[in-house]
């Protein structure tokens, strides 16, 4: 059975526990760190989700905002159906193929 794994980036929210609410109150503590980004990269990473991210910059967000990688990284997996192996028959579904009975009227 296969599962699928999914996460919601919690960094604005942690921020705002923490009452920053802009780029501009983060962007000086990442300079503080040895974290030089632009505030349009600063920008990308508080408002979406992003698809990588460079373990320094991990660790010093959670230095930051006193939390652990879970704490910024919400994640959840469920499990998916299984999927026919090639060649395998799926299950014949008799109501499909069972022919519509025919009204015959008379002509007149």
């Amino acid at each position: 059975m296969s599962r699928q794994i999914s996460y919601r980036w919690r960094l604005r929210e942690l921020m705002a526990a923490r009452r920053m609410f802009t780029v501009a109150e983060l962007m000086p503590h990442l300079t503080e760190r040895g974290i030089t980004l632009s505030s349009s990269q600063v920008h990308r990473l508080v408002s979406g989700t992003p698809e990588r991210l460079s373990l320094p910059v991990l660790a010093t967000l959670c230095n930051i905002l006193d939390c652990t990688p879970a704490d910024l990284i919400a994640t959840s997996a469920q499990n998916l159906p299984a999927r026919r192996a090639a060649g395998e028959e799926a299950p014949i579904n008799l109501a499909a193929r069972r022919p519509t009975r025919v009204r015959l009227t008379p002509e007149g």
